[in-house]
């Protein structure tokens, strides 16, 4: 409907004495309008909760009710919002401001729920004060008001206060102009406009104007309730208004019946899972849509970058009421994480493909139906591995167009086989999310990823650990740096291949050429390093430490991968040494692995949360996006010089939990025999070591107990002449 549908008397006059009362045009007025204006006198919130139920309907538009009015209410509305057993008087003006210390929430059902309402609109942005006192002594005392429902508009206009009693008491009369009327209705609503947009905007030179700061009545009396709840709310006040006046009950129903249709619609309709999202996530959505919707969100572990990226799909969907989207994932585990999050927002209409998930009839009947101009709402959240198949692309590329892609783990984006297939996807709107989004030693794969997301250090929307930290998004946490030497034989092996290098090494550039045999030398010494037999014996000093604090449970343990020859002489998985070692020696300890060997990984896990598993073995399982917020102890026995790995591992260690107090992490640092003197490998080794400590010294920097984590690794750098604290300001 609209104002234009309204029955108005043929005198366009509402009054006391006739069939035609003032309450009811504003009744029809407010279930109407999308804009509301008031200029008034004092300010009475009871002629509004008078007209609750049409004052629902507006409730539930996008417009502003703004009001004008002047520092005073009367004793009677003040009585009756507040119910102050000291007021008596029905006629007596008193300050707003002199009194808001005895302001108390004893309100009605009815009274509550319009001062939520109230809050509501005010959190929304949708209601708006401006308190005006005369520069004589005399206040003002308009009585007008301006009703738009987005294409006509009326002006109303008499001798009727907007109190409850002046609606529905008082010998009161309301007159109406139309902006379809008469050629004086149409200049009345245009001066009405004029004078009350000159007044909102503070230009009018006889009047004061007063802080808006001290008028907080309505935080005072409500609760900040969201559009869902109030109209639950809204239900049960219109039901007992009904039974309270059966000659209202026709209509009072029909607005029930508008409400609970509203509470279908919202709860079918995607909606942010929290109160609102974080000043930072709000942040990265204008970064990246000032990058033209691309770019990589360079965020540091357990900082949301889930919830982020997935707020950028919301606000599409606020824009545009569809929403499309492709999400990119490493593994099975984080495509049903995903998915978990996914409707958490309601989006739900989602598409899984990947390994064991039968999606081909549903992608191609969507893709047909796409061809024919239906394009329904649709989530893809889809492994890298299935992404890149070509039954898969065959389909996706004839509706990619619409389509948000969220790339999780973004550094994968700059594989081989993935790489291969970025030059045939076209959307437009791109989102990276990694902690670590430049790829190690793969400088190709960095510039494909930056490439596609248009992108480039420091990225789009950067949230480093640093930040994380200071604003409380990640755990603080103790960190214990372990050095740890190589034995006779390891040396001996990692001397000849340091010594073959030496014929590749740029003395003057301090780096290695580029030849593809270096790389074969460089990852074969790195292997004696990530398989060092000392870090099993310092795997079992730091349990026994961990037995004797207490602190032998919520651990979870990073091993190499690979195998291993034991003193038997026999062929052993690594992690398997570990398990059986520790085993021997704490025979008590509830241990377990999590490899993709394991069966049942989310029992696994859900045993580990419980407390029923103390000890969790990983190799590559954990590194990437898995949840696993109770993890309070974390052994870094795994070495492979990839920083990401390290990044997401202690990722893993700083997410939250309400019984967290702080994380521990022991890092194993492996280095060459402190006391070998072969001077003409200095150069290279110390290059290799400042790298380590690239790592390791930032993240000590950043612990709580830093100067312990800098007196462990002293040694190492008075060894190699560096100087820890220059390598952690460079690296700010």
């Amino acid at each position: 409907m609209g104002l234009k549908e309204i029955n108005f008397p043929e005198s366009l006059k509402y009054s006391y004495n006739s069939k035609n009362k003032p309450y009811e045009i504003y009744y029809e007025a407010f279930a109407e309008s999308e804009n509301i204006d008031f200029l008034l006198g004092y300010f009475s919130s009871n002629a509004i909760q008078s007209l609750i139920p049409s004052f629902c309907q507006f409730i539930l538009k996008k417009g502003k009710l703004r009001f004008i009015i002047n520092q005073f209410i009367s004793k009677t509305d003040y009585s009756e919002i507040f119910v102050t057993s000291e007021i008596s008087s029905k006629d007596e003006i008193i300050n707003i401001f002199s009194d808001l210390q005895t302001f108390r929430n004893k309100m009605s059902k009815d009274r509550k729920f319009f001062f939520d309402c109230l809050r509501y609109l005010k959190n929304e942005k949708r209601l708006e004060f401006v308190i005006i006192k005369p520069r004589t002594k005399n206040i003002s005392h308009f009585k007008e008001s301006i009703f738009s429902d987005g294409v006509n508009e009326i002006h109303l206009n008499g001798s009727s206060n907007f109190t409850s009693n002046g609606l529905i008491g008082n010998a009161e009369s309301v007159t109406v102009d139309r902006s379809w009327g008469s050629k004086n209705e149409i200049k009345r609503i245009e001066d009405s406009k004029i004078e009350f947009e000159k007044i909102y905007k503070n230009e009018d030179t006889n009047y004061e104007y007063l802080s808006i700061n001290d008028f907080n009545i309505i935080d005072s009396c409500s609760e900040g309730k969201s559009l869902e709840d109030l109209i639950e709310d809204g239900i049960i006040v219109l039901s007992e208004m009904r039974k309270k006046d059966p000659q209202l009950n026709d209509k009072l129903k029909e607005y029930e019946n508008i409400f609970r249709d509203k509470v279908e619609e919202l709860e079918s309709q995607p909606k942010f899972p929290f109160e609102k999202p974080y000043d930072y996530q709000n942040d990265a959505y204008l970064a990246w849509v000032k990058n033209n919707y691309n770019g990589v969100f360079a965020m540091a572990t357990g900082t949301g970058k889930t919830i982020t990226s997935l707020n950028c799909l919301l606000q599409l969907y606020n824009e545009n009421n569809k929403y499309n989207a492709i999400i990119l994932v490493p593994s099975i585990t984080l495509l049903n994480q995903w998915k978990k999050e996914v409707k958490s927002f309601n989006f739900k209409n989602i598409l899984k493909i990947g390994s064991g998930y039968n999606w081909e009839k549903d992608l191609a009947n969507y893709s047909s139906n796409f061809s024919w101009g239906l394009k329904n709402d649709l989530i893809i959240i889809s492994t890298y591995d299935s992404f890149i198949l070509d039954r898969f692309q065959r389909l996706f590329q004839k509706i990619q167009e619409d389509f948000l892609l969220i790339a999780d783990e973004a550094h994968n984006m700059g594989a081989n086989n993935v790489r291969k297939t970025l030059k045939n996807i076209k959307v437009r709107k791109k989102i990276g999310l990694s902690a670590t989004p430049k790829r190690i030693y793969d400088p190709e794969g960095t510039l494909a990823i930056d490439f596609f997301f248009n992108d480039s250090p420091p990225y789009t929307y950067n949230f480093g650990m640093e930040k994380a930290l200071e604003f409380g998004f990640l755990t603080g946490y103790k960190y214990y740096p372990m050095i740890v030497e190589l034995n006779e034989d390891e040396f001996e092996q990692y001397v000849e291949i340091s010594k073959k290098l030496l014929m590749f090494f740029d003395f003057k550039k301090g780096e290695f050429k580029n030849d593809p045999i270096v790389k074969v030398l460089l990852r074969n010494r790195k292997r004696i390093i990530h398989k060092a037999t000392n870090k099993l014996y310092a795997f079992n000093t730091i349990i026994k430490e961990l037995i004797k604090n207490n602190d032998d449970k919520y651990v979870f343990a990073y091993i190499p991968e690979g195998n291993t020859i034991n003193s038997e002489g026999e062929t052993v998985k690594i992690l398997n040494q570990y398990l059986l070692k520790t085993h021997q020696q704490y025979p008590k300890l509830k241990m377990n692995s999590y490899t993709n060997e394991d069966q049942n990984l989310g029992e696994i896990l859900r045993g580990f949360e419980d407390g029923k598993i103390d000890i969790l073995f990983a190799m590559r399982m954990l590194d990437e996006g898995v949840d696993i917020p109770r993890a309070e102890v974390g052994i870094f026995a795994s070495s492979t010089g990839n920083p990401r790995q390290f990044i997401q591992r202690r990722g893993r260690l700083l997410r939250k939990h309400k019984d967290k107090n702080f994380a521990t992490i022991y890092d194993m640092v492996v280095i060459p025999k402190l006391d070998y003197s072969h001077s003409e490998l200095f150069n290279i080794e110390r290059n290799l070591v400042r790298n380590e400590l690239n790592r390791v010294g930032y993240f000590a920097s950043l612990a709580m107990n830093f100067y312990d984590s800098r007196e462990a690794l002293e040694h190492v750098c008075l060894k190699y002449d560096l100087d820890l604290d220059t390598i952690i300001n460079e690296l700010k």
